[in-house]
């Protein structure tokens, strides 16, 4: 395959060189026309006959032209080599950052040069390179997040099976149900996990018209007795609202929603969960009268492994980051309004209506 550098070399030589052969032909076809009509005119002003001075001519001439060829053949290779040069220097810078990003220096950047066209592509390979750093970012903070995440529950476990082991710890049906707990945590931790990781694609969504409003209601009556145990009120009314999507995952949205306003809500406290349909969408919204959340965390509660300082949920804090993949992967969204501390908060589940 032709470099682009041996491409432009070539094209710059062959404009050279038709410029070269063009200037030969007419000088060549040319000049001794208009050289004889010249001795003929004036042939008897001029000393010897016609044809030794043309021959003349045609020896100088032809002298001229190699001498002319040369000296026209070594300033194009040198313009053409320092035209390629300039060109292609920025090409090369950006060649020179692909491979640090290939390497993993996802820091690294270009300068946008002058030319419009290699600036466009340096923009782009700054973005990818924006890209690439945020999602690495990413990567380490899920990692540390994990690992957090991951010591709480072992660490318990250690310590419970140590005291046991040195019989520190009694070996009573109590210790037994904490180290039960802290194993369901963990599973619970990598069921997340495993819906985070496929929270926000699209690819696998089952297509069928669903009643999101029936969906709800059943969800919610099946999470009831939770509700019961905890003195909270729960208060359904949902007509029917028509959406296409994956049935299991919008009931995943709905049970995590429905869950962090339970964890939320104190005893005494009062869920209510409606629905309406707006302008080409369906909405479900999910409303507490618990703890509320601070206006600087209503993005935040959102991102992976995120709580809130005033929340009192012993979840794994992915719970909401799941559920708003999934809202979005079904071309909807999920958003959240509070008016502070106190004052309870409203999850808003819009997704298009059939």
């Amino acid at each position: 395959m032709r470099t682009l550098r041996a491409r432009l070399l070539t094209s710059h030589l062959i404009v050279a060189a038709a410029g070269v052969v063009t200037f030969v032909v007419i000088a060549a076809v040319a000049a001794p026309t208009f050289f004889h009509g010249h001795v003929v005119h004036g042939g008897g002003m001029m000393g010897g006959s016609t044809v030794e001075i043309e021959r003349a001519f045609d020896s100088a001439l032809r002298r001229a032209f190699v001498v002319a060829i040369g000296a026209s053949a070594v300033v194009a290779v040198v313009v053409v080599s320092f035209v390629v040069r300039r060109i292609l220097r920025p090409v090369d810078r950006v060649r020179f950052a692909t491979r640090r990003l290939a390497g993993g220096d996802y820091r690294e950047r270009v300068d946008p040069p002058a030319e419009a066209e290699l600036a466009a592509l340096a923009a782009d390979v700054n973005a990818l390179a924006a890209s690439l750093e945020a999602t690495e970012r990413g990567r380490m903070q899920l990692m540390a997040d994990v690992s957090h995440e991951l010591r709480t529950p072992l660490t318990a476990i250690e310590g419970f099976m140590e005291g046991l082991i040195d019989g520190v710890v009694p070996a009573e049906a109590e210790t037994y149900a904490s180290v039960a707990e802290e194993a369901a945590r963990l599973k619970r931790l990598a069921e997340d996990l495993s819906a985070l990781s496929r929270s926000d694609e699209p690819e696998g969504l089952r297509q069928e018209r669903v009643d999101l409003g029936s969906l709800a209601g059943k969800v919610a009556q099946r999470l009831r007795p939770q509700f019961d145990d905890k003195q909270v009120d729960l208060v359904v009314e949902l007509p029917a609202l028509l959406v296409v999507g994956d049935p299991d995952r919008l009931t995943q949205v709905i049970v995590n929603v429905l869950g962090n306003a339970l964890g939320n809500t104190p005893a005494g406290g009062r869920v209510t969960v409606t629905g309406r349909a707006d302008h080409g969408r369906v909405v479900v919204t999910i409303t507490d009268t618990g703890i509320g959340i601070e206006e600087r965390d209503l993005e935040r509660i959102f991102e992976r492994f995120y709580r809130a300082t005033s929340t009192r949920s012993g979840g794994t804090g992915i719970g909401l980051t799941i559920a708003r993949g999934i809202a979005r992967s079904h071309h909807g969204d999920l958003t959240v309004q509070s008016d502070g501390l106190g004052r309870g908060a409203t999850f808003t589940l819009a997704l298009p209506a059939v």
